[in-house]
């Protein structure tokens, strides 16, 4: 074997060991805040669109029943949700009705569509019907009256909207008090 020189050094057998678990630490700490970052991204990414959800099933929902002069809902939840009402301007009446639907890439018991439903229809004219999606990965949706004569069919439009959505692990439930304007 060849000897060292004089002023020549090498690294030990521990200076090696102590250099390879350093590395080791401060890469597995790196990982380990890497991970964190993307799953606090995603966390707040599906946090937003819960929120974003509910608030606007909250704000459809609750300017329709403000809006309508006739409500009919099922009992329990309350859905499917059927409301009339006749724009006395125009003359057009208006028929919203809102149903939850499964949503296409979810099982049947998970999340689900709060599908809304209007036809509108002309004095004289055809009526025409537009079905849109108002908010998706609805869990938990639910009408309840506010005063005992709320349903069925009655002038009293007051009751409370209660919407959960659920997206990954993150879910936003509000309850919107809707309440008609004094003198409405």
């Amino acid at each position: 074997m060849n000897e060292l020189k004089r002023g020549e050094r090498g690294f030990s057998l521990i200076e090696l060991l102590i250099v390879i678990a350093l590395t080791g630490i401060v890469t597995a700490a790196i990982t380990m805040t890497v991970f964190q970052v993307f799953n606090m991204n995603t966390r707040t990414s599906n946090r937003m669109a819960a929120v974003s959800q509910v608030q606007n099933a909250g704000k459809i929902v609750s300017e329709d029943i403000l809006e309508a002069q006739n409500i009919t809902a099922a009992v329990g939840t309350g859905f499917p949700l059927s409301l009339n009402w006749t724009d006395p301007a125009s003359g057009n009446h208006t028929a919203v009705t809102y149903t939850l639907v499964s949503m296409p890439s979810m099982p049947p018991a998970g999340p689900q569509r709060l599908q809304r439903s209007v036809t509108v229809r002309p004095p004289g004219g055809p009526p025409a019907t537009t079905v849109s999606i108002v908010a998706e990965y609805i869990s938990v949706a639910s009408i309840t009256p506010t005063q005992p004569c709320f349903f069925p069919n009655c002038s009293v439009r007051a009751c409370n909207f209660t919407v959960t959505a659920t997206v990954g692990k993150e879910s936003e439930t509000r309850v919107y008090q809707v309440k008609p304007r004094p003198g409405s």
